[in-house]
């Protein structure tokens, strides 16, 4: 999670420098220092919040999956009992139909 917050912090930094650089402005002048803390907050704080999207949706993947699963075992439970107690029937109406 952190190193996802020091990347952002440092592309809130790289906005800033790409933008003083479409401006033609210097990078370092004393009364512009301020806005580096500024765009890194910025971007530590979209990195904090996109890791708590990331999480959520990991989570969300992670129930669909249990659930599939689950779903998937019982289908497949149910269609071997079936398949069981269908196969003898069949079986059993096919010798009667042969037979009459």
């Amino acid at each position: 999670m952190v190193h996802k917050i020091l990347f952002w912090s440092g592309f809130g930094v790289a906005v800033r420098l790409w933008q003083l650089g479409i401006e033609m402005r210097p990078f370092f002048v004393k009364e512009g220092l301020w806005a580096y803390p500024v765009f890194a907050g910025f971007g530590a704080s979209f990195g904090y919040w996109l890791t708590g999207v990331e999480r959520r949706q990991m989570q969300v993947l992670a129930d669909r999956r249990d659930r599939l699963l689950e779903k998937r075992k019982r289908r497949a439970e149910r269609e071997a009992a079936e398949a069981g107690g269908i196969g003898n029937k069949a079986e059993e109406g096919g010798i009667l139909a042969s037979t009459s």
